[in-house]
């Protein structure tokens, strides 16, 4: 039999594989979910089809990768470029069939990369394989439009797929804060600068976290279309912080004990509720976008559904989203709708009309984060989001006592296998000193 200190050290190895297994199969879980790309059936009639590009626009390409994109860095700046009438704006995949973004949400793009139209600026979004074959068409077509003299928005860690692209050799970049560590690592070449919203090099601008590509697309908007263009624009998106000429320096962040719900709701994903966002006709982008971020991409903390009364629901500036009739979820959130709360199920994205002033797509959802799910999950999914959520005041349980628990379910179980060999031992024994017959 094995020695006293053998069983101890197997048994500390089996129950430290007994909580690293359940929390790989949570996240294994909980990846699977967010980007859960479903069979879809061609409506009847066939695919709407795209915008011809009018004359005199600037032409704007927003790219989904075939493996999936974060859904706020693709919609976000493609609301912000849409808003102004000095830009065309499509959305350019592999192929023109249906792509799926963070939260399970399904887009299909305006084109295929062999006839998209040659833009005059390409939006690259945070993607899941950046590096990978599936990619690797996406890869040739931005690095393409870069050198016949298109400039890049490269958001959050789309400049990971930019950097692949080679368009950031030998510039000055930045990405979300979490990831700058490797990206330094994997592409020296490029000079990786934290705490700033934004960094503009040349005819590139890349952008920290997720929402800051809603900063980075409004300083391409300055630059194209002027000042004044850029300031209209920002004040109906209605960015926390944001004005035209301000600050680009932000925190500069790095992980805390703050971050342990993010981490908590991404490993322990069992009994999460599951939340439909229903889209209506002409939903704006930031909208629905910030929807599917807040209650799954970001914070893991729910299990979102795309709600539609037709199986095509076209947004606000064109783009074509997939939507699935029926479902089992326990609340129903309508992104833009006009309501006082969250509590009804339905998520303003104004306040109220006395007020006059807007609301990011954001506020309302981690008011409602805050009250459903708890304050400390809220808090990290705008951190990990990269949006500034100081002026927020957030009310509800503090702490996400669901994965909590569970992973107090998952520590009991690994200390009852970590006694496993102890168990066999004495059995062993046992049997030995039983006499035969």
């Amino acid at each position: 039999m094995l020695p006293k200190i053998a069983r101890i050290l197997l048994g500390v190895v089996l129950a430290v594989a007994t909580v690293t297994g359940v929390c790989l199969l949570g996240v294994a879980t909980t990846m699977g979910a967010s980007y859960a790309n479903p069979a879809y059936a061609v409506p009847d009639g066939g695919w709407p089809e795209p915008a011809r590009v009018p004359s005199g626009r600037v032409v704007v390409a927003v790219v989904a990768g075939a493996s999936g994109s974060v859904v706020t860095d693709v919609l976000a700046p493609y609301e912000v470029f849409a808003r102004s009438g000095r830009f065309f704006v499509y959305t350019v995949s592999a192929r023109r069939e249906p792509v799926v973004l963070s939260g399970g949400l399904r887009m299909l793009p305006d084109h295929g990369l062999a006839d998209a139209p040659p833009p005059d600026v390409v939006v690259v979004p945070a993607v899941v394989d950046p590096v990978g074959e599936r990619e690797a068409g996406l890869r040739a077509w931005i690095g393409t439009q870069a050198r016949r003299g298109a400039r890049v928005l490269g958001v959050c860690v789309g400049s990971e797929l930019a950097a692949a692209s080679g368009v950031l050799d030998g510039r000055r970049a930045t990405s979300h804060w979490a990831v700058l560590g490797s990206l330094r690592s994997g592409y020296p070449g490029t000079r990786w600068v934290e705490g700033e919203r934004y960094v503009e090099d040349g005819p590139v601008i890349t952008t920290a976290g997720v929402t800051s590509g809603v900063a980075g697309a409004l300083r391409m908007v300055e630059l194209l279309a002027g000042g004044a263009e850029a300031e209209r624009v920002g004040r109906e998106v209605g960015y926390p912080g944001w004005r035209l000429g301000g600050p680009t320096a932000i925190p500069k962040q790095s992980l805390g004990l703050a971050d342990l719900p993010y981490a908590l709701n991404a490993a322990f994903p069992w009994f999460s509720p599951a939340i439909g966002i229903g889209l209506t006709p002409g939903v704006g982008e930031i909208d629905a976008a910030t929807a599917f971020e807040v209650y799954a991409g970001s914070s893991f903390a729910a299990r979102t559904v795309a709600f539609g009364m037709k199986p095509v629901v076209t947004t606000r500036h064109g783009v074509t989203l997939l939507t699935e009739p029926v479902a089992p979820v326990s609340r129903l959130i309508v992104p833009g709708v006009r309501h006082a709360d969250l509590d009804s199920g339905f998520a303003a994205a104004e306040t109220p009309q006395d007020t006059g002033k807007r609301e990011f797509g954001a506020d309302p959802l981690l008011r409602d984060l805050a009250r459903n799910a708890d304050q400390a999950t809220a808090r990290a999914t705008a951190k990990f989001a990269e949006y500034p959520a100081g002026h927020l005041t957030l009310t509800g349980p503090a702490w996400p006592w669901r994965p909590t628990g569970l992973l107090a379910l998952t520590l009991v179980l690994a200390t009852a296998v970590a006694f496993v060999p102890l168990i066999i031992t004495r059995a062993w024994r046992s049997r030995l000193r039983t006499p035969a017959g």
